[in-house]
């Protein structure tokens, strides 16, 4: 256990020293909490809300994993129920993350935002917050990705009777107003969103993108379990010729429901869902669409068949006695039309849901360590400033890094680097890439100056 002196609330932050500050209190921030007590590190993990806030708050009522429960790793804390090959519903995520936090008697502190993140001229950190300043040798950053949700600027020529939410405030059908409902964007929560509508009877109309999908099964296993023994979700960033493509591209689409089963959109069109491209405009009344629905569902099938024929190879290589299985057919395909620019008239819309994923703030951290982009540069969680981490981005190191079957890993790796840290001179010498020493953010900037968070995931 840790030898920190635990503080027993937010008001006892203020002036207080530590070894680590871990910012944020998921499970990338629990995770690195459970390492660094288990090395003895003096430590504090700060929370805004309280643990597991993003499942709790930001999911629809049938949310669940797509991932099975037995990839659930967080360190020292396995996946303890009795349904190792199902997926876990919102409220069993929440008790599962509360409970890892009581395992070990995390020193977390809850109802605390991180409001500015500095260097000192020792080479310390001062880290201010809504209950005052603390300092600190070293700081893991593990905020996560869904930071801000983004709406692109077109929403604003809706019309103000039609309701418009994002994906983190659809909570379920129910919640909507009368009338046909617009879906944007086919990531994850997209498509599962839209199938939740679906089955609620409402009629959905959905604006595809590019995202891929995978099967949920083949050949008389989870796809996950094949690709876990093939080792996909262990292979390292660094392993790929083009790091960015894979970081930032979005998620393939499958759900957890009802014991697991495939999206597949056509099967939603032959069903009575009303397909279209991507939106890129709203004018005249009408929502715009590109002529690329049949592509953007072409792309989406081939990905996971090519999925297939890698799950094929392998069984074919290790002589594994694995079930034969037809490949997929297109149940629904669209008619000629799809291939012209669509509109459609925006009279019968009651409801746009705007599930086009989420952007990274990170103003608040006033430190040289990003790109271009406002993207942390760092090598597996190591940035380029001594003593400053990041933990549980998307492909940090590996696919599972952020989420539930790899952040113990990278939390492991990043702890190790913390004890091998040694003590800091300063920032002097540093060359800030914009702003001052104080300011990335300057405070002369407008207060309703418009700002888009950077795009993080879908």
């Amino acid at each position: 256990m840790s030898e920190t002196s635990h503080l027993a609330g937010p008001h006892e932050l203020d002036g207080a020293h530590r070894a680590v500050v871990v910012i944020g209190g998921g499970q990338a921030g629990l995770s690195m909490s459970w390492w660094l007590a288990r090395r003895g590190v003096e430590h504090v993990v700060l929370e805004r809300d309280r643990v597991a806030t993003e499942w709790r708050n930001r999911r629809w009522d049938t949310f669940c994993l797509v991932t099975p429960n037995w990839q659930c790793r967080l360190p020292g804390f396995p996946y303890p129920g009795d349904d190792p090959d199902g997926f876990m519903v919102r409220d069993q995520i929440v008790e599962y993350l509360e409970k890892f936090a009581a395992s070990f008697d995390a020193p977390l502190v809850e109802g605390v935002t991180a409001t500015r993140l500095r260097g000192r001229r020792d080479g310390t950190f001062e880290v201010r917050t809504d209950a005052g300043t603390l300092t600190a040798e070293q700081v893991v950053v593990a905020t996560g990705p869904y930071q801000v949700p983004r709406t692109p600027r077109m929403a604003e020529r809706l019309p103000v009777r039609i309701t418009q939410m994002h994906s983190s405030q659809y909570r379920n059908a129910e919640q909507l107003p009368p009338g046909e409902v617009l879906v944007v964007g086919t990531g994850q929560s997209g498509c599962q969103i839209a199938e939740d509508l679906h089955l609620a009877g409402r009629r959905v109309h959905l604006a595809t993108g590019t995202a891929p999908r995978v099967a949920r099964f083949y050949r008389g296993r989870d796809v996950v379990a094949w690709l876990h023994d093939m080792g996909t979700y262990t292979r390292g960033i660094d392993q790929f010729d083009d790091a960015d493509a894979v970081r930032f591209r979005a998620n393939h689409y499958v759900t957890g429901r009802d014991g697991g089963r495939d999206i597949d959109l056509r099967a939603f069109a032959r069903d009575g869902m009303r397909l279209h491209g991507r939106l890129v405009a709203i004018a005249d009344g009408a929502l715009h669409f590109a002529p690329n629905l049949r592509a953007n569902l072409d792309g989406a099938d081939a990905v996971s068949e090519s999925i297939k024929d890698s799950i094929d190879g392998w069984i074919e290589a290790h002589a594994i006695d694995a079930p034969a299985e037809e490949r997929y057919t297109p149940v629904w395909q669209p008619g000629p039309e799809a291939d012209e620019p669509e509109s459609l008239d925006l009279s019968g819309i009651g409801t746009v849901v705007w599930s086009t994923g989420f952007g990274r703030d990170h103003r608040w951290i006033e430190l040289p360590v990003f790109d271009g982009r406002g993207y942390p540069t760092h090598d597996r969680g190591v940035t380029t400033l001594p003593g400053l981490y990041f933990l549980g981005l998307p492909w940090q190191h590996t696919w599972g890094s952020g989420r539930f079957s790899g952040v113990a890993a990278d939390a492991e790796h990043l702890a190790e680097r913390i004890v091998a840290a040694r003590r800091r001179t300063g920032l002097d010498g540093l060359h800030w890439l914009a702003g001052t020493r104080e300011h990335t953010f300057p405070d002369s900037a407008p207060v309703d100056e418009d700002w888009v968070a950077r795009r993080t995931v879908a």
